[in-house]
C-alpha cells in the first residue's frame, strides 16, 4: 500500500474529509458512493460501481426489481 503522507482527524461524529487531491487522481465526485472494506488491519475504500449478479461485469449495469444486472446477460437471459 503506498503511503501519501496525509493524515486527518476524525470529527466528533467520526467523519473524515478526503483530501481533494485524492478525489480527483480516483475519480470520486461529491454524493459518489463508496465501499468499505476490511483487509487484516486495514479500513479501504472503494469507489462502488454497480455489478451484475449473474457474472459480476461492471459495464451496462441496469437495476431490474432491486438486482443490478449487465445488459449482456440480459440478452442472454431473453435467448431463454
Amino acid at each position: 500500500m503506498k503511503a501519501t503522507g496525509i493524515v486527518r482527524q476524525l470529527d466528533k461524529l467520526g467523519r473524515i474529509v478526503l483530501p481533494k487531491e485524492l478525489r480527483k487522481v480516483f475519480n470520486i465526485e461529491n454524493e459518489d458512493y463508496l465501499e468499505i472494506y476490511v483487509e487484516n488491519d486495514k479500513i479501504v475504500l472503494k469507489k462502488y460501481a454497480p455489478t451484475c449478479i449473474f457474472c459480476g461485469n461492471s459495464i451496462d449495469v441496469e437495476e431490474y426489481k432491486g438486482k443490478n444486472v449487465c445488459r449482456s446477460c440480459i440478452e442472454e437471459l431473453k435467448e431463454k
